[in-house]
Parts: C-alpha cells; sequence; structure tokens
C-alpha cells in the first residue's frame, strides 16, 4: 500500500475534496441508494479536517489521545465511508461492493460496529448531544486533550436536542466541542428554515454561549483558518463552525437542486459527475497524530463496594436506597451520575455530595441527559442517569438510539405510577415499564424494597446494554436481610405452601399490596403463593412456571402501570413462550386515567390495592 500523506497542505486537500465527492456518488450509486449530495457539499470540510486538524491514528481507534469525529448528520454516511477509504481502513472494494448490503458494516447510517464510529446517528439532533458527553470526559473525567468534531446538517438545527447541547457545553465550558454546520440550504424536502441565513444561525449559537466562525464551506484556506482556530483548547466555549455549502458541489445537474435528497445518482448522470469532478482518485491521507497520554481516572485493581444495610420492617423509599447505593457506588472511580434538576427527589444529589467531580447536572434537559451518559460511555465510564420516570418519554428516541450505538447506560426513574398520589397524571409514570423493555437489549429492574434496590443498583453498574431501574416515591417496609442476593433475571418467592391455591404477582408497591392480601385470605382459609417480580427483563419463567404449575394457573398480577407492555405483558409472554396453555389470569392494571389524591385513594381507584388483588383472586377461585 502506497504511504499515506501526512498533515497535507491545501492542494491536497481540495484534491481530496473532490476524491470523497467522487467516491460518494460512485458508492450510492452503485448501492442503489443513499445521500450522495448530502455528502457532497461538506466534503471539502471533512477533507480539511482529516488531512490537517483531526488527531488521529486510524490503525489504533482506542488510543486514548485520539480525536473523536461524529456525524450528527449521519445519512452523510458516504461521504464518512469515503474518509476511511481515504486514510486507508476500507478498501475501495468494500466501499463499491459493501455500502448498505446485507451483512456488511457499512450500514446505511453509521454505527459503532465500525471501530471508528463512537455512536450510532442518523436520527437528527443527537450526534452533537452525544459529544457534549464526549467533551465532558475529556475535560473533566480524562483530563485529555482531544478535540471532538461534530459534523451537523442545517436541518437538524431546528432540533431541540441541538440546542439543549450548545446550552450544556457553554455551562460547561466545553472548548473541546467543535460543531461544523454544514449550512447546504435544503432539506428533504425543500429549503430549510433559515436557508443561507448565516446571520441568524450565528445569534443563536452566541445566545447559546458559543464561539461563531462564518465560512465559505468550500474555501479550503478559509476552512483551515476556522479549524486552526476552533481547536485551540485555550479557551472555555465550545466552537461553531458555520459553512455555507452547495448540496451536491461540483455536480451541475444535482447541485443546488431540490428533489436530489436522498436520491443516488442514475449510473449514466454518475458518470457525468464523476467525469465533471475530474475522475476517481486514490489519495491516501493521515493527519496529525494523538497527543500521548493516558485518561486520570481509572481503577487499578478491584475496588469493594460497602452497600448501605437496612433493617428488616425499617420504612425506605427505593428511590433513596437508590441515591444511597449509587453514592456507595461511587467508590469505582469509572462510575459517573447524572440527573435532570431532581436530584433531591431522585437522591442522586448524595452522589453529587459524595462524588461532586463525577457528576454532572443536566438540568431540566432529559434528552442531553441520556446523551451525555452516552458519550460518557464512549469513553469506557459506567454512567447512570436518574429523572422521575415519567420524563424518560422525552428521551425515548435517544434511548433507542443508544441501544443501536452498543452503549451501555443505566437509567433510574422515580416517582412512578399512581402511588405518587396528589401531583397527578402528568407527573405519574404509566407507561416505562412498557418503553424500556421494548428497547433492543434492555434490562428492566423495579425493586419492591430498599434492600433489593441497593443490590440491583450494583449489579446495573455491570450489565451491558440499557439497564433501567423503576423506583418507588413512598417509603415501604425491608422486606430482605441484608446480603441478600438479586440476580437479574430472577425472582422472589415471599410466600409459598405445598398447598398453593392461587398466585399473587407484584413489584414495587403492588409487592406490598400482594403480601397483604396473602394474609388475609390465609385467614380465610385460602393459601396464596406472592413473587416479586423484582426482574421485570428478564424474566423469571422457571419460577413463573413453577407457580402457574402449583397453583392450577390461577394467577393475579397487579401493576402500577398501564395494562400495555409492563409486568402482565411480561408474565403472560414468560408463561405462553414456555407453553403455559391452561392459564385463568386475573391482570389488575390503571386502566382509567387518574387525577389526584393521597396513594391509598388512587390505588384503590385504579383496582390495584389489597381488596382489589383479594377480590381477583377469589373470583378465579370461585
Amino acid at each position: 500500500m502506497p504511504t499515506p500523506s501526512t498533515d497535507i497542505d491545501l492542494a491536497t486537500a481540495a484534491e481530496l475534496g473532490q476524491q470523497l465527492r467522487v467516491d460518494s456518488v460512485r458508492s450510492s450509486t452503485s448501492a442503489g441508494s443513499g445521500h450522495p449530495t448530502s455528502s457532497m457539499s461538506a466534503a471539502d470540510l471533512m477533507a480539511v479536517l482529516v488531512g490537517r486538524h483531526l488527531r488521529y491514528d486510524w490503525d489504533n481507534p482506542d488510543h486514548p489521545g485520539n480525536d473523536h469525529l461524529i456525524f450528527s448528520k449521519g445519512h452523510a454516511s458516504p461521504l464518512l465511508y469515503s474518509i476511511y477509504k481515504a486514510v486507508g481502513v476500507v478498501s475501495d472494494e468494500e466501499l463499491m461492493t459493501g455500502y448498505r448490503r446485507f451483512g456488511s458494516r457499512l450500514e446505511g447510517h453509521p454505527t459503532p460496529v465500525l471501530p471508528w464510529v463512537d455512536v450510532a446517528t442518523g436520527s437528527l439532533g443527537q450526534g452533537l448531544p452525544d459529544g457534549v458527553g464526549v467533551a465532558l470526559a475529556g475535560k473533566y473525567l480524562d483530563e485529555l486533550p482531544y478535540r471532538v468534531w461534530v459534523l451537523c446538517g442545517d436541518s437538524e438545527m431546528a432540533e431541540g436536542s441541538m440546542w439543549e447541547a450548545f446550552d450544556k457545553a457553554s455551562h460547561y465550558k466545553l472548548a473541546n466541542l467543535i460543531a461544523i454546520v454544514d449550512v447546504n440550504r435544503l432539506g428533504q424536502r425543500g429549503p430549510t428554515d433559515l436557508g443561507w441565513d448565516l446571520e441568524a444561525y450565528r445569534r443563536r449559537a452566541e445566545a447559546f454561549g458559543a464561539r461563531v466562525f462564518e465560512v465559505d464551506g468550500h474555501d479550503v484556506a478559509a476552512i483551515d483558518q476556522a479549524m486552526a482556530e476552533a481547536g485551540d483548547l485555550s479557551g472555555e466555549r465550545p466552537s461553531v463552525i458555520l459553512a455555507r455549502t452547495l448540496k451536491g458541489r461540483g455536480a451541475s445537474e444535482v447541485e443546488d437542486r431540490e428533489d436530489w435528497h436522498g436520491k443516488p445518482l442514475p449510473p449514466e448522470m454518475a458518470e457525468r459527475a464523476i467525469t465533471e469532478l475530474g475522475g476517481e482518485r486514490h489519495l491516501l491521507v493521515r493527519g496529525p497524530a494523538p497527543a500521548d497520554g493516558q485518561p486520570r481516572l481509572r481503577a487499578d485493581q478491584a475496588i469493594e463496594v460497602k452497600l448501605p444495610v437496612y433493617d428488616r420492617d425499617q420504612k425506605v423509599a427505593t428511590r433513596k436506597a437508590y441515591g444511597e447505593a449509587l453514592a456507595a457506588l461511587g467508590a469505582r472511580p469509572e462510575v459517573v451520575a447524572m440527573d435532570g434538576e431532581v436530584s433531591n427527589s431522585t437522591y442522586a444529589n448524595l452522589f453529587a455530595q459524595a462524588h461532586p467531580g463525577r457528576f454532572f447536572e443536566m438540568y431540566i434537559a432529559e434528552q442531553q441527559m441520556v446523551a451525555a451518559a452516552v458519550g460518557v460511555g464512549v469513553r469506557g465510564y459506567r454512567p447512570f442517569a436518574s429523572t422521575f420516570a415519567a420524563f424518560f418519554t422525552r428521551a425515548y428516541d435517544f434511548i433507542r438510539m443508544a441501544a443501536i450505538s452498543r452503549a451501555s447506560i443505566r437509567l433510574s426513574g422515580s416517582h412512578a405510577g399512581v402511588e405518587i398520589g396528589a401531583d397527578g397524571p402528568s407527573q405519574m409514570a404509566l407507561e416505562d415499564l412498557a418503553m424500556m423493555r421494548a428497547v433492543h437489549g434492555s434490562t428492566v429492574l423495579y425493586p419492591s424494597d430498599a434492600t433489593s434496590a441497593a443490590a440491583l443498583v450494583e449489579a446495573m453498574a455491570d450489565l451491558d446494554g440499557i439497564s433501567y431501574m423503576r423506583t418507588t416515591r413512598g417509603a415501604y417496609p425491608v422486606l430482605y436481610e441484608a446480603g441478600e442476593s438479586f440476580p437479574v433475571g430472577g425472582s422472589k418467592v415471599l410466600r409459598s405452601a405445598d398447598d398453593d391455591q392461587v398466585t399473587l404477582i407484584g413489584a414495587g408497591v403492588t409487592l406490598h399490596a400482594c403480601l397483604a392480601t396473602a394474609d388475609r385470605l390465609r385467614d380465610e382459609g385460602i393459601s396464596a403463593r406472592v413473587i416479586d417480580l423484582y426482574s421485570v427483563k428478564p424474566v423469571d419463567t422457571a419460577t413463573l412456571s413453577a407457580a402457574a404449575a402449583a397453583t392450577g394457573g390461577r394467577l393475579v398480577v397487579a401493576e402500577d402501570h398501564h395494562p400495555e407492555g409492563g409486568i402482565g405483558s411480561a408474565v403472560l409472554d414468560a408463561l405462553t413462550g414456555a407453553g403455559h396453555a391452561e392459564l385463568s389470569i386475573a391482570h389488575l392494571a390503571v386502566r382509567e386515567m387518574p387525577g389526584s389524591g393521597t396513594s391509598a385513594e388512587l390505588l384503590g381507584d385504579a383496582g390495584i390495592d389489597a381488596a382489589h388483588i383479594a377480590d381477583a383472586a377469589r373470583r378465579l377461585l370461585s
């Protein structure tokens, strides 16, 4: 292989820009789909960046000093993969025969299947928020001088999450974050709302505290100067490079023309465009090398975590146990926490007090909070993010994309269900279990007491993928002795006898109602088995199957959640999947719109308190 050029001159950068355009056309035409025109507009920007400013060891993508390059406009994947060809990590053959094909790592939008990709993008408005998390890690955790360069599209500047990102980048003085906005004027169906009004973009970015550089996005000298200044880490503000570009630059048949978004050029048109762009090139380039250094925070050896200890029957809210366990878990230097400005309710403030250098307040910006967790995780940390469970719905697309990013993040949602009482339905998470169960590869946990909550927080730290813990607002009796084991995927049988007639299944507040019901039924001569289904996903199919067999398929499932997608669905999916056909299930859930009231009033009105569980059990036995 020819020796690649390093720190290329501006003339070579211009040639590289043309190569990236040609290869974007070639690869998308070969695949029969893709976004070549969106790639062509940003080609000069990326040529100058990769050839002259991006400090990166392409043979060692895990080098701790590498800069980070994130394509927030993930649909410009032809450009990204053409860069990978230009630096010699993807062959021309793979680019031409693999792009967008089944089984190929060159997917339609980039994912971390490729070792040079930090996060999956394609759902617009997410790459820059993810970049904030990477930059937070660089400045405050790693304390290394790498920069985070994010290529943004002008269409995604309409997303509120982009402005959450600028806001938090300014708040945390992230001079190591540089957003490059490809202002090519055209979105999918026509012009963007601001077109080429760079002054409007400037005013907005400056209002959010950023340094702004306006450039002609096809003037390599101007781009080079802006990147040199933006990449300087001596300041305390993030930078934004606003680049006026032409969509489809260099191919006159599509340049700055509407209705060419997301369309490959037909073969004959592609040939004309390639000729117009000067033909195929096969430059090999490598930009500057990364700085040396090692991250500041790393555990050299296993650290013993001393979890909080609770006495049986002591009344403790699981949200408080979450915070206390998280603070204890902070003995591990790779554990990081963030919160959505409710840390005095989620009890994440206990971590903030114990480990202030590893706590990031994201304020009321739940999308940015989840994205920051993903970005911090890119650097090998183990982030926990907490807010009221209902407000994770606002960030659900970020959670979904985190799974596609193969991220490992830990989420905790407090104040779930009608149990919270007088605040009313706007604050009651009644969809969160369904939402989190639907995420690919997720783990969903719902502890019923402080001891299990603390143990499961520790377990979450070492889980891969997206894990979610639902916590309860009110204080309820501790059920388990300190040191009890709570394996993910397990459950606990709290009442059991050889003559059990019905099984009661609950988690969180409804488990305590199930226990009260079992005591009541016992006085009537009815023996009820009680299962604490603390692991909702994965669910303990073996224990559920044994209970169904022992109690003639009679089960009462009670949950402080809407009937769709929660504990009842998990139980039914498990049992039918295991081949149990003869089932008599009473599913008690919140089926009407709740209002305000006391916890007891709302649980009763929803039909999920002990009295209603007892009635359901009697009906199954009648």
